[in-house]
């Protein structure tokens, strides 16, 4: 290993360049190779070919014999899917944790939403997206359900690439929403708390669908 080698894991290794697909550094249909992404990161291309396989498997690139691997696309189905999936799982989990939110879950809550309202005034859109994706994990684990959150939490990374596809349109409203979402935990009103995450989840799905006939 040369001294300009870094040492990542491959989870490590995995969530950078599951994060470039996200943000669009790495465009759908681009070519990846193991050279290259080694090179990009600094790293080894051990780490790099254990984190293709993950990707595949998540669904992020592609892989062809004989022809290598290539970055997928999220398609408007898979989007509308994604996003369907999440309203069945997200409300559910809102409404446990307006019971089961702790103090610290709570705060760590409001704080992101400082910080996305913050990213959004400054045009830190990628910033918004990895706020996003954590305050939705954050409120999975305020459910107190282990399975909910891992349900979600396996969701959050596909929800992330729709969120950056739609974004641009509804960034400040969706962070408007999560205030909403905090104050009904804070209230301790399950009902309230389902109801205003299925409405932010439709609200995000209905902007997806609109970019979708523009």
């Amino acid at each position: 290993m040369s001294a300009s080698t870094r040492r990542m894991s491959p989870q490590q290794m995995c969530r950078a360049i599951r994060d470039d697909i996200v943000r669009g550094t790495f465009l759908p249909g681009q070519r990846l190779t193991e050279e290259g992404l080694a090179e990009r990161y600094g790293v080894s291309r051990v780490p790099v070919r254990e984190s293709l396989r993950t990707l595949e498997a998540e669904g992020f690139v592609l892989s062809r014999p004989h022809v290598g691997t290539y970055v997928a696309e999220l398609s408007d189905d898979e989007a509308a899917d994604l996003l369907e999936i999440r309203a069945l799982l997200e409300p559910l989990g809102a409404a446990r944790a307006a019971l089961r939110r702790t103090p610290e879950q709570l705060g760590r809550l409001k704080e992101l939403t400082s910080l996305g309202l913050e990213a959004v005034a400054d045009g830190r859109l990628d910033e918004v997206t990895r706020l996003n994706s954590r305050f939705h994990e954050v409120l999975a684990e305020a459910s107190g359900s282990t399975t909910l959150r891992h349900l979600i939490t396996q969701l959050s990374q596909k929800i992330a690439w729709v969120y950056a596809v739609e974004l641009p349109r509804r960034a400040h409203d969706s962070w408007h929403e999560h205030e909403q979402i905090c104050a009904a935990l804070e209230a301790g009103d399950p009902e309230r708390a389902r109801r205003v995450v299925a409405d932010h989840i439709a609200q995000a799905t209905s902007a997806y669908r609109r970019r979708s006939r523009d």
